[in-house]
């Protein structure tokens, strides 16, 4: 006798279902397996990319290329003169670009006051300038010839660019500064700064208190002080008074002018250092003196 096995239905079902359960476990964990390696993959690359572009900013870019320059401040001058002022430097990279020597080449145009280097990552360089602008005019002694010259709110003396005029109603011209050597970019004596104080305040008033006035002259005193006259543009009369130019100063000239025109036109000049209001006409050695008081 043979024995024989007989499967039910139930058993057949039973062992496909655990042999797909296999088949599809197995082809689960492949997929798995393929995605993480695909993930993996890509990470890499990402990696890889990054690493290039550090390489390439940090690197290759500052280290092979001309930094960009921007120039910002400057009103006289164009991007292209100061492009000029540092010229030496142009084959620099950005890595080399010395910002001290930069500016220090522009610094020494007389005509800048200050000025601000500043490098930025990767390949930038940024300029910003401030310029020198002129509160009084005075006129110098070059090899027999008379030259224009701008003084700043400092005291420093500086030619201006060429082709740009000042405004003759807020700058006025000083005569007599005892200028014996004059370098661009020089400051004149100190004893007389405290002048262009002055006139830098006033020149700051609403008011334009300099389109009535020429000339001031400096008279040296030979103790080392200095008084000033003052030519009002309008009469030309000279106005002595002493080292105190302010607006209430100027406010009262006016009025002393005002009163002098009623008493003829040969009055040549009017002092007002003493306390009172004195006057010399043209033909007169002495002076007479105005009823009217500081």
């Amino acid at each position: 006798m043979s024995d024989i096995s007989v499967f039910t239905s139930d058993e057949y079902l039973d062992k496909d279902y655990f042999l797909s359960e296999d088949i599809n476990s197995n082809d689960s964990s492949g997929k798995t397996e393929k995605k993480i390696k695909i993930i993996k993959v890509i990470f890499v690359i990402l990696c890889l990319v990054l690493v290039g572009e550090f390489v390439y900013y940090k690197v290759i870019m500052p280290g092979f290329s001309t930094p960009k320059i921007t120039v910002s401040g400057q009103q006289k001058f164009s991007a292209q003169e100061i492009g000029q002022m540092i010229l030496p430097m142009c084959n620099d990279n950005w890595h080399t670009f010395d910002v001290e020597k930069a500016n220090a080449l522009i610094s020494s145009d007389p005509e800048i006051e200050s000025v601000v280097v500043e490098k930025k990552f990767p390949d930038k360089v940024f300029i910003s300038i401030v310029e020198r602008e002129p509160v009084a005019l005075t006129f110098v002694t070059i090899k027999n010839d008379t030259v224009a010259m701008q003084i700043d709110k400092n005291g420093v003396i500086f030619e201006g660019k060429k082709g740009i005029n000042v405004d003759s109603n807020k700058i006025p011209i000083i005569s007599g500064l005892p200028i014996e050597y004059l370098a661009q970019g020089m400051r004149i004596p100190s004893k007389y700064r405290p002048l262009i104080d002055q006139i830098t305040k006033i020149s700051e008033l609403p008011q334009s208190y300099f389109a009535g006035i020429s000339e001031i002259c400096v008279h040296p005193k030979e103790f080392g002080n200095y008084e000033l006259a003052l030519i009002p543009s309008q009469s030309h009369i000279k106005v002595l008074t002493d080292r105190s130019l302010n607006e209430e100063a100027l406010k009262y000239m006016m009025v002393v002018l005002d009163v002098v025109k009623q008493l003829g036109s040969d009055v040549s000049e009017i002092d007002l250092r003493y306390g009172s209001v004195s006057y010399r006409t043209k033909n007169q050695v002495e002076n007479d003196e105005i009823i009217l008081k500081n």
